[in-house]
């Protein structure tokens, strides 16, 4: 097992907010003096029956604290996803009927485990415990909170001054989730950070049973295709996990350059130094941004189908994109690899000039391989290039 500091600096890779990296570096220190792991929880309303590259970022930190040697649980919420969690939603929220979280529940442990260990990985069920609840039970658990409390929440505090209902099962739904950290004894919670108000809830009924409380700790929501809106089914700007590799691969070509670094951060396997070499690459032009989000796509399909499927779509995307793309007649320009993208525009008239060739690019009406650029002034790594410049005028460049 690693020592705890070192611990710690791969946990926090791409979170937002540890509450509190003191009292984790004491957990973690506590494990390692002990040998006795850490119990890492984080939990998933089974809602939809798929899930996509979003959920995962939560799932890929689990496996991180997985790798570390700690006990991870994946805890499935069947009971709080028949109440309906409340975050984020402005109006309230219809609840799933048993049969639909249940067959939803059966999908989620089929996908999780394409990145989990299933061997080392326990798998929870709130249920247990919940349903095990009798009415005074549960009367004495919504005696350990109080409105105003519940009313520091973001959305509950704008349903309310916007005289929107707010059903009483509603303020349900942290306290069992605060339970579940009870029951499980959990050290560290995990959550998107539109969860950190119920992550707290468990810190603070936790107190209240007499166990230390868990550490909180947030992952950033990630955006979806659009690179703005977050990752949802209902925008259409997701991946699903359980789609064909070819369709992910499509998906995953499809984003900006910035927002395929944030997929490397929060997704990929790659350790920091490896992908800030990457970045390093891309900015200084010995590696084009496209190969760099083909790599990506590769490793995201390779997690969820296979290596050779995950090939497979690469070269299906390929030959695709040059069969509808590119015209045969192109140009060709041979150059070296310290001449410059605007020289080959310059040298096959493929602009008025030089300064009209820049606008073009600032304007987005200039590609390589598909990619667009807006920097012209910087040369390629060897290899062979389709050049794009306007709609119509093509070249292929041979970088020797």
């Amino acid at each position: 097992m690693l020592k705890p500091e070192e611990q710690l600096e791969q946990i926090k890779r791409g979170t937002e907010e540890i509450i509190s990296e003191e009292d984790l570096l004491k957990k973690l220190q506590k494990a390692y003096d002990e040998g006795k792991p850490l119990r890492i929880k984080a939990g998933f309303d089974p809602t939809a029956p798929d899930l996509h590259l979003g959920h995962t970022v939560l799932i890929q930190k689990l496996k991180h604290f997985q790798d570390l040697g700690h006990q991870v649980i994946f805890l499935i919420g069947d009971f709080t996803g028949m109440i309906g969690d409340p975050t984020g939603k402005s109006e309230t929220r219809k609840a799933l009927t048993k049969e639909q979280v249940l067959a939803n529940a059966e999908t989620y442990k089929e996908q999780v485990f394409k990145i989990l260990d299933p061997a080392r990985t326990e798998v929870a069920f709130n249920s247990t415990w919940m349903e095990a609840m009798n009415s005074q039970d549960m009367i004495r658990l919504a005696s350990q909170y109080t409105v105003a409390r519940m009313l520091e929440r973001d959305d509950f505090s704008k349903r309310y001054a916007n005289n929107k209902p707010i059903s009483i099962h509603e303020f349900l739904y942290p306290l069992v989730q605060g339970y579940d950290s009870v029951a499980l004894k959990s050290d560290v919670e995990l959550g998107g950070t539109d969860q950190k108000f119920n992550l707290l809830v468990g810190r603070d009924l936790q107190r209240s049973h007499g166990q230390a409380p868990q550490v909180a700790l947030t992952m950033p929501i990630l955006e979806g295709l659009d690179g703005v809106n977050k990752m949802s089914k209902s925008l259409n700007n997701y991946i699903g996990i359980a789609e064909s590799p070819s369709d992910m691969f499509g998906k995953m070509m499809s984003i900006s350059d910035d927002l395929m670094f944030r997929y490397y951060l929060l997704l990929s396997d790659k350790s920091l130094s490896e992908i800030d070499i990457l970045k390093k690459a891309v900015k200084d032009g010995s590696k084009h941004p496209m190969e760099a989000k083909k790599e990506l796509a590769v490793e995201i399909i390779t997690r969820f189908h296979s290596a050779q499927e995950a090939q497979e779509a690469r070269d299906g995307f390929e030959k695709v994109f040059s069969q509808r793309e590119n015209p045969e007649d192109m140009p060709e320009y041979k150059m070296g690899a310290e001449d410059k993208i605007i020289d080959a525009v310059d040298a096959l008239k493929l602009a008025p000039s030089k300064s009209e060739a820049r606008r073009t690019a600032k304007a987005g009406g200039v590609s390589i391989n598909g990619e667009k650029t807006d920097d012209i002034d910087i040369t390629l790594p060897k290899g062979e290039y389709v050049l794009k410049v306007g709609k119509r005028r093509f070249a292929k460049l041979i970088v020797s």
